[in-house]
């Protein structure tokens, strides 16, 4: 069997096990398996596997996924979400759709201490989908603001996928978190001009604005105070040298620990759920690196990857095109995977060749712009049909909602997504611009 219809068979049968409903992680370890063994044998195999999971998950940088997630978790549990709406409301209430634009902007703020997007999409709709309704919001309307609203989640730092990124690129990841932060904003400002266009060009969608919208109080202004203490203490302190992002995250989760305590809204039951849901996505975050390394190292055997490289370069396209085939290929993939199981599938096959290519900038910058432009299209695979994870999760609490209607509500932010990846595409400063503050 020639090497190409190998590596085809390992990855059509990862798709097959995927289409049967296999989880991810074990269609890959399985399909990865069956390709190394068919090519190297079962000593060799047992070796690999016995080394790669001790190397793997001996890993210092690994540690910052589940102190992010915990900390993600205590803002969950601890009721920060609903402050965050509240004070976003009391904001945006005087605009057309303003209720909209409040849960994109709690979304935003909650991602900036969560670094999930299924979880910011969950946890915001559990707060604003019943007030959006209240007020008269269509279903199509208010769903597909909030599955686009919970991609903020990984597009602000911190990221989980983002961090992922920056161990298998191997590149520093306060440098990452810092030229992720505009364009994460720019992500904001584009969902919010989405909606306040959606609205004017289909009225029905939203309501009239609030003629007394709630009014900006102290208690108001005091429920978001911890958020920005929170932000500013984690960031401030990696971006200031002061401790390194692991580090930072376990101080993230200790702080937002407190910040819920202060809330009086975390019950035993609940601290006990944050470590069990830490230790589940943990878990589940960890099986899919044993199943990607072995994936990427049986095909990796079979030479198909660096043949792929000499194809691509004989080509002669250039480096532009390259990397938007490789986005657009991320596009097609994100409909039948999720995020971080296509950062870790992808990345080692992907980032030596984006690294061959000459784009005019140094090496650290190329791969630091190529990692946010990734961030930014697989948010865009969270969305698109036929999968689109958090349209599932949002749907799946607005169950009154078809499932149709979701998708039709998340086009105008579909298209604000490409907006915004065209301008990173084709304009690499947007992205490095906060990199050069970073020692």
């Amino acid at each position: 069997m020639s090497p190409l219809y190998l590596a085809l068979l390992i990855f059509g049968a990862m798709l097959l096990l995927m289409a049967l409903r296999i989880p991810i992680a074990v269609a890959m370890f399985t399909a990865g398996s069956i390709g190394y063994v068919m090519q190297a044998g079962w000593p060799p195999f047992a070796s690999f596997l016995n080394s790669q999971a001790v190397a793997r998950f001996a890993s210092y940088d690994l540690s910052v996924i589940p102190l992010f997630i915990l900390m993600g978790n205590f803002a969950t549990q601890g009721g920060i979400s609903k402050a965050l709406f509240e004070f976003a409301a009391a904001v945006m209430g005087r605009f057309k759709g303003g209720l909209a634009m409040a849960s994109v902007l709690a979304c935003g703020a909650f991602g900036a201490i969560c670094g999930s997007s299924v979880a910011t999409a969950a946890t915001i709709t559990n707060v604003a989908l019943p007030e959006m309704k209240r007020h008269g919001y269509s279903g199509r309307l208010a769903t597909g603001t909030l599955a686009a609203g919970g991609t903020l989640g990984i597009l602000i730092p911190p990221s989980v996928p983002l961090v992922i990124y920056a161990i298998l690129a191997e590149q520093n990841i306060a440098k990452l978190f810092a030229a992720a932060m505009l364009p994460g904003l720019i992500a904001v400002g584009g969902y919010l001009i989405a909606i306040a266009i959606y609205v004017r060009v289909a009225p029905g969608h939203a309501p009239l604005p609030d003629a007394h919208p709630a009014p900006i109080t102290l208690a108001v202004l005091a429920g978001v105070l911890p958020i920005a203490l929170i932000f500013l203490i984690v960031f401030g302190g990696i971006y200031g040298g002061f401790f390194t992002p692991t580090e930072g995250a376990a101080v993230g989760a200790a702080a937002t620990f407190v910040a819920a305590l202060l809330r009086r809204e975390l019950t035993w039951a609940k601290f006990r759920r944050c470590f069990y849901a830490t230790a589940e996505t943990s878990a589940m975050i960890f099986l899919i690196f044993i199943g990607a390394d072995l994936m990427n190292s049986a095909l990796a055997l079979t030479q198909v990857p660096n043949q792929l490289a000499a194809v691509v370069s004989g080509w002669g396209l250039s480096p532009l095109m390259v990397v938007c085939a490789i986005l657009l290929f991320y596009v097609v993939l994100g409909a039948v995977m999720d995020e971080l199981s296509m950062l870790l599938l992808t990345i080692p096959i992907f980032f030596p060749m984006v690294m061959g290519l000459d784009f005019g900038m140094p090496r650290e910058s190329v791969a630091i712009w190529f990692g946010i432009l990734v961030l930014m299209t697989v948010g865009f695979g969270m969305l698109a049909p036929p999968v689109g994870l958090n349209v599932y999760v949002v749907n799946g609490l607005a169950r009154d909602v078809p499932i149709a209607e979701s998708y039709r509500g998340v086009m105008p932010f579909l298209i604000s997504d490409t907006l915004r990846t065209l301008l990173l595409l084709f304009f690499p400063p947007v992205s490095l611009w906060l990199v050069g503050f970073i020692r």
